[in-house]
């Protein structure tokens, strides 16, 4: 059964000492005292999308136009009256959470990726570890438990690609995300006006830096010297993305791995029917949190053409958007099985490292758990559209 809402106990106890939260109770809050924190580079790569940002806003706004109609005296509103607990293509969640894959988080903290992957391992949730790491995926996967995932930026050099894979299986991932909608990287103005994109100061490349087949394109070992390092980013730059991709690479990716296979960035249903007809166990319907495409469809306005034309056989997961407990709600009576969670758990970890993340992630599961209980839902399995009225 949770107990992820006894965090809303915990607060109201230890406020009778005196004692309150360090850290903001709500995205918005985490991402105001980010602003005030981080650097202004940290905190424009994270916080900023393409152009006008209209994308971004409108993940956030789309969930507005949905409302729950909660249900009374059913027996779910008892603490240990729920049970958030989920198997999603074989990686057992104790709530339809993980964290989305996101990058470059030594530029916001020090702990980097593998405290995040500690906390979701703690919290029982999952993690999606990004290929634009800051530290080498094996010494992630060290502090990730067992629920975690990796996720796939296809370079152009296919020989890299298969090695972060099977790297990546042999390490002990669950599950492979393959990114489709960042053949290359958006117009993001935030970034531009400060002339700053960190993969170029060898940022968020460790992955590649480590890789056995990548170093093995450098005529020097990128440790050697700085003129060594910067070739080493030059040669990253050039098989950065990748144009030539099609659904029927999704069967090569199957040959590298015995692992699932989840194609992220899916936003209409036929792109869904080809990459899962093509060997996919799922996709993820997302708009990378509107970083790449500008007045974007709002990735949870696509989820239920998508999980009508695939959901009955491949796995659907929902990114970006995701700011409450609610928002889950919602996002799994539309047809996602799970969500990927992102910007509000970045700026925990910007703010306080690992318990920062801790923080944010459990605000959420504790709004889950508890809005879920409110609305008359004892388990993930009631979940469905007949919850929700739609303005």
């Amino acid at each position: 059964m949770s107990t992820f809402g006894n965090f809303q106990n915990e607060i109201y106890l230890t406020g009778l000492g005196g004692t309150t939260p360090d850290l903001p109770m709500t995205a918005d809050g985490l991402e105001e005292r980010a602003r005030e924190t981080l650097s202004a580079a940290a905190f424009a790569y994270i916080a900023g999308s393409a152009s006008t940002e209209r994308t971004a806003r409108g993940n956030v706004d789309a969930f507005g136009s949905r409302r729950i109609v909660p249900r009374m005296w059913r027996g779910a509103s008892a603490p240990d009256a729920r049970d958030l607990s989920v198997t999603v293509l074989g990686t057992t969640l104790a709530a339809p959470v993980l964290t989305a894959p996101i990058g470059v988080l030594g530029m916001v903290h020090p702990a980097a990726e593998p405290a995040v992957g500690s906390a979701a391992a703690e919290l029982g949730i999952g993690s999606v570890l990004s290929t634009a790491s800051s530290t080498p995926l094996e010494d992630v996967a060290a502090e990730s438990g067992e629920n975690w995932w990796y996720q796939l930026y296809w370079p152009s050099d296919d020989g890299v690609a298969e090695s972060l894979v099977r790297r990546a299986t042999a390490a002990g991932a669950k599950v492979i995300v393959v990114t489709a909608d960042t053949p290359g990287i958006g117009w993001r103005p935030r970034d531009l006006t400060l002339g700053h994109l960190p993969f170029l100061r060898a940022e968020g490349i460790a992955n590649y830096l480590s890789d056995p087949v990548f170093r093995s394109r450098l005529a020097s070992p990128p440790e050697e010297s700085a003129e060594a390092l910067q070739i080493a980013v030059l040669t990253w730059v050039g098989m950065f993305g990748n144009h030539t991709l099609r659904p029927s690479d999704v069967a090569r990716v199957r040959e590298w791995t015995h692992l699932p296979v989840v194609v992220k960035g899916i936003l209409h249903p036929d792109d869904a029917r080809a990459v899962v007809d093509a060997g996919a166990d799922g996709v993820v319907v997302s708009n990378h949190g509107g970083r790449q495409v500008d007045n974007s469809i709002a990735a949870l306005d696509a989820i239920e053409p998508v999980a009508a034309a695939v959901g009955d056989h491949a796995t659907v997961l929902l990114d970006s958007g995701v700011r409450s407990g609610a928002d889950v709600v919602v996002a799994l009576a539309l047809g996602a099985d799970a969500v990927f969670y992102g910007r509000p758990w970045v700026y925990g970890l910007g703010l306080a490292g690992r318990e920062g993340v801790v923080h944010a992630l459990r605000c959420l599961l504790g709004d889950l758990d508890i809005t879920m209980g409110l609305a008359g839902l004892s388990s993930v399995t009631e979940v469905d559209g007949s919850i929700l009225y739609r303005s």
